[in-house]
């Protein structure tokens, strides 16, 4: 009798950026969903990686440890996942330093616009949606309209005021895609772009850019997501296929922050096992 085919979503977040779920939270609902592997990729920190790993063990779920870097070029936001990359690694440890920084920042702002066109929030009332150590942003502040019932939930506060072209967006650091890929590459990591066609059309990753990263080691694209109509995923797929990169598919859950399911989307084992291969990084997958 064939053995099933192992259950692999490479994209969740938890509490240490804009999930709901603590990191051991994530794998213990990846377990619950049925899931053999699960990825970490919280936005810009790896704060979650050693709460993860120690829930290994009693889940039995395994984890490959990730982040997700927000990038942007001339207005156009990019998501690049990075697998496997050693934490140590100075220059993308200082990018993403800069960024979480930065987002700090941008959150103070966005609130002080909110208050001043009228909206009853405070920045007091979005740090106490943001856990210690997490990476704060804009689902923080939806978290506290929902808290206080300004809105049901984190996609009406989006939809009412905080998408980009909201007149409350303010902007944070971000790398350029390309070199975050270099970034990605120079810490032993694999980097695949995450939902690359995504958003209003005008808005979408442009397929030079994509095939810019590409040039500078990019290593998969995220084909099958929550986000891609089938359009999108049949131009992610001839994309991939042009530049011989590798095809994952994934969740991007949040726990209730979204209502992207885990596992509604996922990775065939020999990509996973192809990334294990290219990585070099000091953060294995690691199993139960």
């Amino acid at each position: 009798m064939t053995a099933p085919r192992p259950r692999i979503d490479l994209h969740a977040h938890s509490t240490a950026s804009d999930g709901t779920e603590s990191p051991a939270g994530l794998v213990a609902a990846a377990a619950a969903a049925g899931l053999d592997v699960v990825a970490i990729t919280d936005h810009d920190t790896t704060h979650g990686w050693a709460e993860a790993a120690d829930a290994v063990a009693t889940t039995g779920v395994a984890l490959v440890r990730g982040i997700e870097i927000s990038c942007g070029r001339r207005g156009t936001s990019v998501h690049l996942l990075g697998y496997l990359t050693d934490p140590a690694a100075a220059g993308l440890s200082a990018e993403l330093a800069l960024s979480r920084d930065s987002r700090v920042g941008r959150l103070r702002r966005i609130v002080e616009r909110m208050a001043a066109a009228g909206i009853d929030l405070t920045y007091d009332e979005v740090l106490a949606a943001v856990p210690p150590g997490a990476t704060p942003g804009r689902p923080h502040i939806a978290d506290a309209l929902v808290r206080k019932g300004i809105v049901a939930h984190r996609d009406e506060a989006f939809a009412e005021w905080l998408a980009n072209d909201s007149p409350f967006y303010v902007g944070h650091h971000a790398p350029d895609p390309v070199d975050a890929v270099r970034l990605v590459v120079e810490a032993g990591g694999v980097a695949v772009h995450a939902h690359p066609f995504t958003g209003k059309p005008g808005r979408q990753v442009p397929e030079a850019l994509v095939e810019e990263m590409a040039a500078a080691g990019l290593g998969g694209l995220e084909a099958h997501h929550r986000d891609h109509d089938d359009d999108a995923v049949r131009r992610a797929l001839a994309l991939a296929a042009d530049l011989d990169l590798l095809v994952t598919g994934s969740s991007d859950w949040h726990g209730s922050g979204k209502r992207n399911l885990l596992g509604e989307n996922t990775t065939r084992p020999e990509v996973l096992a192809e990334i294990e291969r290219r990585s070099s990084g000091t953060t294995p997958v690691l199993r139960p």
